[in-house]
């Protein structure tokens, strides 16, 4: 009983939105033939991607995408349906629109209980993301309003807020920290320099040599040849001067 109340419902809103949609393309296209077809593409395929997402339901698969192209099928449908309508009456809106709405319901209807049976209720509705984006699209537009009202009563404080927003929103890639200055190389006098080649010197110690040794180690060193027999004579006494 339940299918021959779905199966009469969907053919009577079939038909009407059959009767609209023909107006408003013979309107437009003034050709009969070319205008019934074309007041038929839309339902029909609305009932041919009931069909075809009735396989993939009934082998227990998805068929979320043949119920999005049924909705598409019914937007557009309802667009050409409330054309005919006078826009500033809303009654006249409703009366033009519900034909083709309803149409879309009953199909998709028809797969979304076979989805009970078979994926027990595992397969979520495509009007649950139509729901999803209209009531994400009324946020979005009672936002932009609220702000747009307060613009006008405090625009200061709202440009400020805004900018806060966007900037936070969008920040900048963080500059790199400046790397740690490397430590100083002790600095090694020209005294010390002397001692280190001395010191390494095959007649360190011996005071018969020094001059000599200060004359030959004076120039790597950077020092006067009398200066360096100096430190060499201070380092043989034991670092007194």
């Amino acid at each position: 009983m339940a299918a021959w109340l779905l199966t009469l419902t969907g053919g009577g809103a079939l038909l009407v939105s059959f009767s609209a949609q023909y107006a408003y393309i013979l309107a437009i296209r003034r050709q009969d033939a070319a205008s019934v077809i074309e007041t038929l593409l839309l339902d029909l395929l609305m009932i041919v991607f009931t069909l075809l997402a009735l396989g993939p339901s009934r082998a227990g698969q998805s068929a979320r995408t043949e119920r999005t192209l049924i909705l598409v099928c019914a937007a557009a449908s309802a667009y050409m349906n409330v054309s005919a309508a006078k826009l500033a009456s809303a009654r006249s809106v409703a009366a033009y629109v519900i034909a083709p709405v309803a149409l879309a319901v009953v199909v998709d209807r028809v797969v979304a209980v076979i989805d009970r049976h078979v994926l027990v209720g595992a397969q979520p509705s495509a009007w649950t993301t139509v729901g999803r984006a209209a009531a994400a699209t009324a946020r979005i537009t009672g936002l932009i309003v609220l702000y747009c009202l307060r613009f006008a009563i405090a625009a200061p404080k709202t440009a400020r807020g805004l900018r806060r927003i966007v900037l936070d929103a969008a920040p900048l890639p963080a500059r790199p920290e400046p790397a740690a200055p490397e430590a100083a190389a002790p600095t090694r006098t020209k005294k010390a320099v002397l001692l280190a080649l001395y010191r390494a010197h095959p007649d360190y110690g011996n005071r018969g040599t020094a001059s000599r040794v200060a004359a030959e180690l004076a120039p790597r060193a950077g020092l006067q040849a009398r200066t360096a027999r100096s430190y060499l004579y201070a380092e043989l006494d034991g670092g007194k001067p």
